[in-house]
């Protein structure tokens, strides 16, 4: 015998199901078509994970104890935001490896040491240099205190805050490892001029790493971090104190929240060469700036991942082909209104 109370609750359920699906129907569309449609975006939302994750709980928490120097906006130089002067993996630690990009004019080396190339999100530490940098060289041009050295000491957790990581154990151990892999990573750079009106050729070589020496002083009963001390390295200190206006681009604070390190080096390209408008890369260059030790038919499905989603702060993304293989276009979302 049917339960006749379990025929109601389905009939209820089923009604109740109906006037929802009524109430969002497009004008035009039949109650079939707006049941698709909403099934068909459920099913995006579980299989189109966002590339972004949640920002930690320490940022909407005050510490009375902490300076707020996390408050300063994120800058990066750029002069290397087109080339991934870094690795984009978290898996491969890439010790003892090289990068390399060819240019008009030479080329740029991008050395691992043996504790294993900087990573993407090691490089946190380096926007938060640049950013620190930029704002006291600001304040040293209307005169409101000296000119900035190339020593700069953070408290540890003024460096979570910034990079907006949560403040436990782990990622304080982790600040310490991220320092070690951007001490032993080093940017060569190899450019030549040609003899030009009688003068003779010329080829000049740098090498500097990401940053210079540090020291960490941590509490021996506890293991916690007391200070950090970061030397700023030559090559960034130049670009900043010796400008009028430092060849710098600030980034949005949800960068931080970015997931993959594809995506983060996007965002990267999409600030240098999209800026307000509009940019289009093809794949094929992207995937040589990236560094990538992936196969390209890889790196174009992570690419392609990336341009479902569609989640980057700032900029969307959309593909479309190219005369010699498909392009990212990179468009600005103030452009898109305007438009």
């Amino acid at each position: 015998m049917v339960d006749e109370t379990a025929v109601k609750l389905k009939a209820l359920e089923s009604a109740a199901l109906r006037r929802k699906i009524e109430a969002v129907a497009r004008p035009g569309e039949t109650y079939e078509q707006a049941a698709a449609r909403i099934r068909q975006n459920e099913e995006n939302t579980i299989l189109h994970r966002s590339h972004t994750h949640r920002a930690p709980s320490s940022d909407r928490q005050a510490d009375i104890f902490v300076p707020t120097r996390y408050d300063v906006g994120t800058r990066d130089s750029r002069s290397i935001m087109d080339v991934a002067v870094f690795r984009l993996s978290k898996r491969e630690k890439r010790a003892g490896d090289v990068i390399r990009y060819d240019l008009p004019d030479g080329y740029v080396e991008v050395k691992a040491g043996p504790d294993g190339m900087a990573s993407i999100w090691d490089y946190d530490i380096v926007l938060m240099l640049i950013s620190y940098l930029t704002d006291a060289m600001n304040r040293y041009c209307e005169g409101k205190e000296d000119k900035p050295g190339r020593t700069f000491r953070p408290h540890v957790s003024e460096i979570l805050k910034f990079c907006r990581k949560g403040d436990g154990g782990r990622q304080i151990e982790e600040v310490e490892k991220a320092l070690d892999r951007l001490r032993g990573t080093t940017i060569k750079s190899v450019r030549e001029q040609p003899a030009i009106g009688g003068k003779r050729g010329l080829r000049e070589i740098k090498a500097e790493g990401l940053i210079g020496d540090y020291t960490v002083l941590s509490y021996t009963e506890t293991g916690k971090i007391a200070s950090v001390e970061i030397e700023i390295p030559k090559w960034l200190h130049r670009e900043v104190t010796d400008r009028k206006r430092p060849d710098v681009l600030t980034v949005h604070p949800d960068y931080f929240l970015i997931e993959p390190g594809i995506g983060r080096f996007i965002y990267r390209l999409a600030r240098r060469a999209a800026g307000k408008s509009v940019a289009k890369w093809s794949f094929q260059l992207i995937y040589q700036r990236s560094g990538s030790t992936g196969t390209f038919k890889k790196f174009t499905f992570t690419l392609r991942k990336l341009i479902e989603t569609n989640d980057l702060p700032e900029y969307r993304l959309a593909e479309e082909s190219g005369q010699e293989g498909p392009l990212l276009v990179i468009k600005h979302k103030e452009s898109l209104i305007e438009n």
